[in-house]
């Protein structure tokens, strides 16, 4: 086991600032090269509470703004056009980056594609359903409807 610091949050690990203790696989191949963790040494423990002193300003100026980001995507369905055969069926599926670029286009604002968690896969014509996670503790529900491209 690999003890480590997140340097941004991980979907069902934790997030910026917190120690976690991984398989030792899991951090050298994915978090550590992805940036997305450090490796856990004393002087890291400066950069820990530094990161949490910085989350908790930030999170409070935000929270305000999150709530009402989540409004307008709850209120808004996003249209998403792609190319499909004659029964509906897509060349391919719908990823999260493709969601995250059709509520840009939709001029609702950005959101990173690492926020975005489809239900299902998206592989036909149709409404689906997504959440987009804005912080820890606000969590948009996200309308998409799948469109064939013209």
């Amino acid at each position: 086991m690999s003890k480590l610091i997140l340097t941004s949050e991980v979907s069902g690990l934790g997030s910026a600032g917190d120690v976690v203790d991984v398989k030792n696989g899991y951090a050298r191949n994915y978090l550590i090269p992805q940036g997305y963790a450090i490796a856990w040494t004393k002087g890291a423990e400066k950069q820990v509470a530094t990161l949490q002193a910085a989350r908790d300003a930030r999170e409070a100026a935000s929270l305000e703004d999150a709530q009402a980001f989540k409004a307008k995507l709850e209120g808004t369905a996003v249209k998403l056009a792609v190319k499909a055969g004659r029964e509906g069926r897509l060349f391919g599926s719908v990823k999260t980056a493709d969601v995250a670029d059709a509520v840009k286009a939709a001029g609702l604002g950005e959101v990173d594609k690492r926020a975005i968690e489809l239900s299902s896969s998206i592989k036909s014509v149709g409404r689906y359903d997504a959440t987009v996670r804005l912080r820890s503790d606000v969590i948009a529900a996200l309308t998409i409807d799948v469109v064939a491209a013209k």
